[in-house]
């Protein structure tokens, strides 16, 4: 499935009060899998930058100046986040700047229901944590040294890790890598005549199924009356819970 996950930094807060785009991030992912495309570019505003908004990406007005308005650049964003999911961190904010954007040029508003939140997802995993991206990332050890202001393209890219991360990580990744795999190599080898619905694959869902019953079985069923006689298949030394 491809995914776009974006960022944009702007003059201000509010783009009801005039607040404008000047800068749009965005890259690709297939299958949890980040690919080589992605799009950036930096947006000439047509209005000054406040020094508070400088002081957090570094983007100055001389250096906007030269810079493509965004009716030069839009059809090209457009174009390359085509129909994906928008995954955005507080997506509302980004939408609301670029639906504003679009509607200065009489262009139809992103539809809210692309949106994907990754600050809704972390708030939903980690009820009453920090869910900033700074403290999501140290959560999910993800580095950030190569951050050392808010910039679209590095925040997008840290973003997607998170992402990735925020639906399961890596082995989540890798089991739908998988899953497609074969479901590729069943479509060629099933001969014409046999049905879609005929095939069944096994799902991440059935996995995850599988997976909590297993648990369950072990906490709750004959292997637990035996735990101290037996090593847990769960948590290695440490019993089911893999407390020490």
């Amino acid at each position: 499935m491809r995914e776009i996950v974006f960022d944009t930094e702007t003059t201000g807060l509010n783009p009801e009060t005039g607040d404008r785009v000047i800068e749009i991030a965005a890259v690709e992912l297939d299958d949890f899998k980040l690919t080589e495309r992605q799009f950036h570019v930096y947006i000439n505003p047509e209005r000054e930058i406040p020094a508070g908004a400088i002081d957090v990406h570094g983007i100055t007005n001389a250096f906007i100046a030269d810079k493509p308005k965004f009716a030069e650049v839009v059809d090209e964003f457009l174009a390359f986040i085509g129909d994906a999911p928008l995954v955005a961190h507080n997506a509302e904010f980004d939408f609301r700047f670029l639906n504003a954007e679009l509607k200065r040029l009489g262009k139809p508003p992103l539809n809210p229901a692309r949106m994907v939140d990754t600050l809704a997802i972390a708030r939903s995993r980690h009820p009453g944590a920090a869910a900033s991206l700074d403290a999501l990332c140290k959560r999910y050890g993800i580095d950030l040294s190569r951050r050392t202001k808010h910039g679209a393209l590095i925040d997008s890219e840290i973003l997607a890790e998170l992402y990735v991360e925020l639906k399961g990580g890596k082995q989540s990744s890798l089991s739908l890598q998988v899953v497609s795999a074969v479901r590729r190599r069943a479509a060629r080898a099933a001969p014409t005549s046999v049905r879609k619905e005929e095939i069944r694959l096994v799902t991440e869902a059935d996995l995850e199924r599988h997976q909590a019953y297993f648990e369950k079985a072990w906490k709750e069923g004959f292997w637990a009356k035996h735990a101290e006689a037996l090593p847990s298949p769960l948590a290695g030394e440490g019993g089911p819970e893999g407390a020490g």
